[in-house]
């Protein structure tokens, strides 16, 4: 019994605190602080630069450029490792594109950011003679993650992009600004996937084509391997018809 008196005393002591946390009334707007920040980065991304085999800085000619991606698997500090899948494996099986290709490394422990990917192409795009209303942005995997990134983040600077089995933050679609958007909606996009990929699941890519359709975008695509699991790149780099849309893609607004 003694169990139970504490029990209901406790309990009564408990309704009677709560019945007091009365609102008070208003008393106009709570206090407000600014806080200035400043921020500074530095790094290094090594990077392998494919040219055409008939590439001449001098003649006057201006050529495409495709920026690629890739995978988690290679990064690390051995730059070759990007050329283990996507164009430039085909590069070494001696396919000659009629593009330039830069492949960045991405440090190990690390993934994609949007801000040395841009800067490195500003570089690139500085001191070759790249076209620049035709540049193509592709990546797989942790690089198709990228693509979706750097694609939403700065849509104005690429010709049309082209993620793989990567996935993206829908709500950036979505809740882009204006002048975004608008680039957006004028950019090609054609996204890749394996139905049985156990990996990134499949609506990793539907949600953020369904983000684009929502914005407004006409020109994107989504083509699902209905047998591939998580590599549904090789199919893809391998498809001639996949570089003929992409060199079909020229952007007529730079920013």
């Amino acid at each position: 019994m003694k169990t139970l008196a504490c029990l209901a005393i406790g309990f009564a002591l408990l309704t009677t605190s709560c019945s007091t946390m009365k609102p008070k009334p208003a008393t106009g707007d709570l206090p407000a602080h600014s806080f200035k920040w400043k921020s500074a980065r530095a790094g290094e991304l090594k990077y392998l630069l494919y040219l055409p085999a008939d590439y001449d800085a001098k003649s006057g000619k201006r050529w495409p450029l495709m920026l690629f991606l890739h995978g988690a698997g290679e990064r690390g500090t051995n730059v070759q490792r990007v050329a283990i899948h996507g164009p430039l494996s085909l590069v070494q099986q001696g396919t000659n594109f009629p593009f330039l290709i830069i492949a960045p490394l991405c440090p190990a422990d690390e993934r994609w950011q949007n801000d040395p990917l841009s800067l490195l192409l500003d570089r690139v795009t500085k001191n070759f003679a790249v076209d620049e209303s035709r540049v193509y942005l592709t990546g797989l995997s942790m690089g198709g993650y990228g693509t979706w990134s750097l694609g939403v983040a700065q849509p104005g600077r690429f010709a049309a992009m082209a993620p793989i089995c990567g996935g993206g933050s829908k709500i950036d679609v979505l809740l882009s600004n204006r002048a975004q958007a608008q680039a957006l909606k004028s950019l090609p996009v054609w996204a890749f996937h394996g139905a049985k990929d156990p990996v990134v699941p499949l609506d990793e890519s539907e949600r953020m084509v369904e983000a684009l359709k929502r914005l407004g975008v006409k020109n994107v695509k989504l083509t699902v391997y209905p047998n591939a699991d998580h590599n549904s790149w090789t199919e893809t780099y391998n498809n001639p018809e996949f570089y003929e849309w992409l060199l079909k893609q020229k952007r007529s607004h730079l920013p």
